[in-house]
């Protein structure tokens, strides 16, 4: 056995030795002759042995992963996501010095020989021997390429990884076996400029850059096409050690090798020394641009928007069959994704969110937009950014939306946002409009008068009766529907409800695509109408868009255009739109919810220039305050109120102001108003399809009216409480198997 050199490692003879063998074994090899005693030593990894020819003859080169832009409507960037940041080039966009560059430092016989370097081993056998250590490899760019295009593979699998790249033992001397196979299948089957292009494309050059593109934008601001002589040269020098040689962290390590790149090229005599010495004397010239990565970057706080993208391509199946097919097409990128969001829309909404509530307030405003006929989502915004770090009250956690597109476990009760629903089901089922109903601020129902969607009584021996109220002790009398909704009579559409059908409002409500936050379908309960079922402002923001669009239901859509990284577009999920009510339906709902912005619990949060409609909702103890509205051009849903843990807000200030109740039209209205406000700015103003809506002849008191103008509360539809009085009816199980169903109940 050889003798080791002081202070350890190979001596002389082992090196020389080791270096003989790799001489030999490349002889072999392009001889085509099969070496079992070789490769048996050097391919015993993760306890297998391979022979040469055992090893599979075709390398496979997957797709190399790169940045995926994320585009507004305008095809303006919103974000830039990758695992990998690269940008893949033609060579004919790479500049003539850096492919030199690359040449003469890294393989300079590159276009003389054949995959593997005889002339090239031997030299470097030669000083190492005389040197005592591995002073200089010899591996072609050829087989650089087959060592990085391992490395892709292993993708970020750590051990794939360290075995991708192993350096000694038998792990390192099969990887070198293996990389010789497959350089000469490749130098058969490619051109060598196709090779230099694809390792140019490939190699890491560090700060994040994986090919000669993403390094000339993160060093230089600039393309590849335009690099000049001194920073082509630079780029070339990192490939060797792209840590060592960092000209962001080690700017005189990198300007000796970069000089040590421009010596090489005058070797080659693919510059002039005279270009050398010129190139030599000029500094770095760095423009360091620093890679912007994900949907924390994302313009116009569009983080959740741009979250939101990317888990429908991870979740539609118009992306890829199966779970894993979506995950690959998202880590390889290289996608350009228009979507629907309206910078402009965006910025308003993103705007009033911040202005409805602090980042730091207890409690969060969350604010969506979509646009009636098309389903299109034109902006998604929250007063909290979006971000991980949580000391800046950062968060991922997206309340617009349902839990399987990041939002919360179940949603949150929309309130009395709900009744326009329990409405429109009754006025399609022919009853109308002027029915007067009369009643005591507190009503009882008998519960077996609510039966589910099997016609089944709702309810248990021990619950018969459902116990509901209004908030203040004026609110008895006599109401139409069009007051009903306007004042927002709890009393009135709870027995409306009871007449219509619990199984018939939770139906229509999901043909308008309201369902559960944790997508689920809404189990037929009778706090339904009194919006006691949680789900999502997106949600409400659709359904009330299919009022806006006279009946008809289109399902929300985000994205507009995919193409890949080759150009090619591809499928993707489009709205489609399905009539859920009659068009006299829609615009009886409509007439009567502009009443409700123009002298209704709205009128402090309506619209003065152009008609618009909507409703407040107040759920139980304040949790959670609502404004959803629209206009024929846009439909817009806030919500206010805590994120993963409800809070009453009582005696809470938000946004600077304090507030002895919050509701959904002195809280959500003025952010609803803002929104709409900034999204419509320059959109010519149309008009509802008028109807005229019969009114009944109702005996209410008018009195009270002058007192509800003294109430802070007056938008208020259910200051203390939504749902009335529930008696014993907090543990009873709606139907999805959780006791109690919570309501109200912290999330």
């Amino acid at each position: 056995m050889g003798r080791k050199r002081p202070g350890g490692g190979l001596s002389t003879t082992q090196q020389a030795a080791k270096f003989l063998g790799v001489s030999v074994l490349s002889g072999a090899v392009l001889a085509g002759l099969a070496l079992p005693a070789v490769g048996a030593l050097g391919l015993a990894a993760k306890g297998t042995v391979q022979t040469f020819d055992e090893i599979p003859s075709e390398l496979t080169r997957p797709p190399l992963s790169q940045s995926t832009l994320i585009l507004d409507v305008e095809g303006n960037k919103i974000a830039e996501v990758y695992s990998r940041y690269r940008t893949v080039i033609e060579a004919d966009e790479m500049g003539p010095y850096v492919r030199q560059a690359l040449v003469a430092v890294e393989d300079a016989r590159f276009y003389e020989h054949g995959a593997i370097d005889l002339k090239g081993i031997l030299r470097a056998l030669n000083r190492n021997v005389t040197s005592g250590g591995v002073q200089e490899g010899a591996s072609t760019l050829t087989q650089q390429y087959v060592k990085n295009v391992f490395v892709e593979q292993a993708g970020d699998d750590a051990e794939a990884v360290a075995e991708a790249t192993a350096q000694s033992g038998a792990e390192g001397m099969g990887r070198k076996i293996r990389e010789m196979k497959f350089a000469i299948q490749l130098e058969q089957e490619l051109t060598k400029d196709e090779i230099l292009t694809n390792y140019l494309n490939i190699t890491y050059f560090g700060q994040q850059a994986y090919g000669v593109e993403a390094a000339s934008q993160r060093y230089f601001s600039k393309s590849a096409a335009d690099l000049e002589l001194h920073e082509a040269a630079l780029l070339a020098g990192l490939v060797q050690s792209p840590s060592a040689y960092d000209p962001v962290n080690s700017p005189d390590k990198a300007v000796n090798r970069r000089n040590v790149v421009l010596e090489k090229m005058v070797e080659s005599e693919d510059i002039t020394r005279a270009e050398a010495d010129e190139a030599k004397a000029m500094d770095l010239g760095l423009n360091v641009s620093r890679p912007q990565n994900g949907c924390i970057t994302a313009v116009h706080d569009a983080g959740f928007f741009c979250d939101y993208v990317r888990k429908e391509i991870l979740n539609n199946p118009a992306f890829g069959e199966t779970e894993e097919e979506r995950s690959e097409l998202w880590r390889l990128g290289g996608l350009r994704v228009r979507t629907t969001l309206d910078p402009t829309a965006q910025a308003a909404a993103a705007q009033a969110a911040k202005d409805g509530a602090y980042e730091d307030d207890e409690v969060t405003a969350a604010v969506v937009q979509v646009q009636p006929g098309t389903g299109h989502i034109l902006s998604m915004a929250q007063s909290r950014p979006y971000g991980l770090d949580v000391t800046a009250h950062e968060t991922t956690l997206n309340l617009n939306v349902s839990s399987s597109m990041g939002g919360t476990t179940y949603g949150f009760q929309p309130g009395s946002t709900f009744k326009p629903i329990t409405a429109a089901v009754a006025l399609d089922a022919g009853i109308s409009p002027a029915e007067v109903y009369s009643s005591d601020r507190k009503i009882t129902l008998p519960m077996d008068q609510f039966r589910d969607c099997e016609n089944k009584p709702l309810g248990s021996a021990d619950e018969r009766e459902w116990s509901v109220q209004n908030e203040r002790e004026d609110m008895k009398g006599s109401w139409d529907m069009t007051d009903a909704l306007a004042q927002s009579v709890n009393t009135y559409f709870a027995d409306l409800e009871r007449r219509v059908g619990v199984c018939e409002t939770v139906t229509l409500a999901g043909e308008m695509g309201v369902r559960g936050g944790n997508d689920q379908e809404l189990p037929a309960s009778p706090s339904a109408t009194l919006g006691g079922l949680e789900t999502t402002p997106l949600m409400m923001a659709n359904a009330y868009a299919t009022f806006a669009n006279r009946g008809t239901y289109c399902e929300p859509v985000a994205i507009l255009e995919v193409t890949d990284s080759n150009g090619q577009a591809l499928d993707v999920p489009e709205s489609t739109c399905t009539q859920v009510m009659s068009e006299n339906t829609a615009d009886t709902i409509n007439m009567m919810l502009k009443g409700v912005v123009e002298d209704g619990t709205g009128q402090t949060a309506g619209l003065t220039d152009r008609e618009n409609a909507g409703k407040t909702g107040t759920s139980d103890n304040r949790r959670n305050v609502w404004f959803v509205g629209y206009t024929p051009e846009l439909s817009t849903a806030v919500r206010v109120g805590g994120d993963a843990t409800l809070i009453p807000m009582e005696n809470i200030t938000i946004a600077g102001k304090p507030w002895e109740k919050a509701g959904g039209g002195s809280v959500a209205g003025p952010i609803w108003r803002q929104a709409m406000t900034g999204a419509l700015a320059g959109v010519p103003a149309s008009t509802f399809h008028e109807v005229d809506v019969p009114r009944g002849n109702d005996d209410k008191k008018d009195d009270k009216k002058d007192d509800d103008k003294k109430d802070d509360d007056k938008d208020d539809d259910t200051p203390d409480t939504d749902f009335g009085d529930w008696g014993d009816w907090g543990d009873f199980d709606w139907g999805d198997n959780r006791p109690g169903n919570g309501w109200g109940r912290n999330r």
